[in-house]
């Protein structure tokens, strides 16, 4: 009831201030003031007002808040821990399958020019294979990417 009161008398001074500006000739100023002091008196009419105070005096209605609030709280946390683990089951399942798939399958990690993969086993049987000898045009060639970019920067 007080609600209501409140509401109809803010409407009426937000209308009365609109009829002083518009009197002043600052027509667009009163139509925006008279707008916004009609939207206590709509809210009132429509029962939103009513709606609004039995929520704030019902402590069903608080206690339903705090299990919303609860709920946002779950969902926040496991999608932080998704992301930090790396995302959904199936995705982590997918990861799971390759990592333990044999080395056959998977493609070898060789650098150019090298005799054996660089990771797991070599195909001599898991020794590692003896060590090939370096042409000596090889070694300046090591240096010719570092040239470049150092040179493609201007230094």
């Amino acid at each position: 009831m007080i609600a209501e009161t409140v509401c109809s008398a803010v409407a009426a001074a937000g209308l009365g201030i609109a009829v002083v500006t518009a009197y002043r000739k600052r027509y667009l100023t009163a139509t925006r003031i008279a707008a916004y002091a009609l939207v206590p008196l709509g809210l009132v009419m429509t029962g939103v007002v009513e709606w609004l105070a039995d929520t704030a005096f019902s402590p069903v209605a608080w206690a339903g808040f705090g299990v919303l609030g609860l709920s946002w709280l779950m969902f926040a946390t496991a999608r932080t821990v998704e992301r930090r683990r790396g995302g959904t089951r199936k995705e982590r399942k997918a990861a799971a399958r390759e990592v333990s798939a044999p080395a056959a399958t998977a493609p070898a990690a060789t650098a150019p020019g090298a005799s054996a993969p660089a990771l797991g086993q070599s195909s001599t049987g898991g020794q590692s294979p003896a060590p090939r000898q370096k042409p000596a045009a090889q070694g300046d060639d090591d240096f010719s990417d570092i040239e470049a970019i150092l040179k493609k920067h201007g230094i």
